[in-house]
């Protein structure tokens, strides 16, 4: 299935629990799904207890899901070609889960609820998904969405939707091993169709914000650059350690707590160059986020393009996380008329997203097909961000 493209979440359960049904000998006791993310702004933030505004894809993880009462944790994806995965619940460690690859998203969601207190007694699970991985657009996250919110029904724990999230949180941190803030399951979890989510992830207070472009004549388009990035490989972990010594070097617990009218100030008082960088990246990117929200209310979704692609230039120079097709597809989309453009998600990689007016969707996007292809890169994905609805049963 083209990413551009995904069939319905709705049309898909049908394949998905006869998959189930083939696998395992018998129908499941649900279906459910949960969608990938781009964010808007406000990047490397939501570890820092900062700022985001992501929405939802329709691209969409899926699970059909049983319960089980002897301890085993059975799971397959139909995206792998791969056979199921058995695992143990009792075994399930971080250092020894016995699940490597895709498999981990979901066994450390299964651990992760365990360590909370919940008797979870095994399932059977079959998974199918439409998120590119390796995208930046949070593949992983949908994953351990769909398998919380599932068992969270079938055992009737009653967690609640930003608590579901804080799980699959806990499951890529302890688990999986990335070091990553709460956003992107947030985005997942609690996402309304034709919304972004404002979220503070300190006290993860949120707000649906109406984003209706195609109203205001305006389309968000996602280039995939197919630059797979790998946010385990340490450099995600590098960022976040600088954030974490800008904070003990400034006496506070968090950037958050950095006021943007003092930043500089704030850069004053730091003498490593790197700790400085991701100092000023996080708390000018919170700034983007308040930018952002009040032009937004104030009905100029047109502004917001400028906004995008300064926090570009902040992930590109100060973090440096940015790559040759990411820093491409913005030059390029901007001098062909686009509004703004940043690259979205961790980075090293993945997605950018592009800002246009709907009648230069097509002359921007050919822009970007062609710089691409003068540059001797794979060819990019471009499909447009349609604000989706977030995690719920389909049947």
């Amino acid at each position: 299935m083209p990413a551009d493209a995904p069939a319905p979440p709705e049309e898909r359960a049908r394949a998905v629990a006869e998959g189930f049904t083939r696998l395992y000998g018998a129908e499941p006791e649900g279906v459910w799904a949960a969608p990938g993310r781009v964010n808007l702004i406000g990047e490397y933030t939501d570890f820092n207890d900062g700022f985001v505004m992501p929405l939802a894809l329709p691209h969409t993880a899926v699970a059909a899901v049983s319960r089980r009462t002897d301890g085993r944790l059975r799971v397959h994806s139909a995206d792998t070609g791969e056979g199921v995965v058995t695992l143990e619940v009792a075994e399930l460690r971080p250092e020894r889960g016995g699940a490597g690859g895709w498999a981990a998203y979901p066994a450390g969601v299964v651990w992760a609820l365990r360590e909370a207190g919940h008797e979870i007694t095994g399932a059977d699970l079959h998974l199918a998904s439409t998120v590119p991985t390796g995208a930046g657009l949070s593949s992983s996250a949908a994953l351990e969405t769909v398998v919380a919110l599932a068992l969270n029904e079938l055992y009737g724990l009653g967690r609640s939707r930003p608590e579901l999230a804080r799980i699959g949180q806990r499951a890529e941190n302890a688990f999986v091993g990335v070091p990553c803030g709460v956003m992107d399951q947030m985005a997942s979890a609690c996402a309304a169709e034709g919304h972004l989510l404002h979220l503070d992830t300190r006290n993860l207070s949120l707000r649906q914000v109406p984003f209706d472009l195609a109203a205001r004549g305006l389309a968000l388009l996602v280039v995939d650059t197919r630059v797979k990035h790998a946010l385990g490989d340490g450099a995600y972990a590098e960022r976040r350690a600088g954030c974490e010594a800008g904070a003990r070097a400034l006496g506070v617990n968090t950037l958050r707590e950095v006021e943007y009218a003092r930043l500089p100030e704030a850069l004053d008082r730091l003498d490593d160059p790197t700790v400085r960088a991701c100092v000023r990246h996080v708390v000018s990117d919170n700034e983007r986020v308040r930018r952002t929200i009040a032009l937004l209310d104030a009905g100029d979704a047109r502004a917001v393009g400028p906004v995008l692609t300064e926090g570009h230039a902040s992930l590109r120079d100060d973090l440096r996380v940015s790559c040759p097709e990411l820093d491409l597809v913005v030059a390029t989309a901007v001098e062909a008329g686009a509004l703004g453009a940043r690259m979205t998600g961790g980075g090293f990689g993945g997605s950018a997203i592009v800002l246009v007016e709907a009648g230069d969707t097509a002359a921007v996007t050919k822009a970007v097909e062609d710089a691409f292809a003068t540059a001797g890169h794979t060819a990019p994905r471009v499909f447009p961000a349609v604000p989706s609805a977030g995690a719920r049963r389909l049947e």
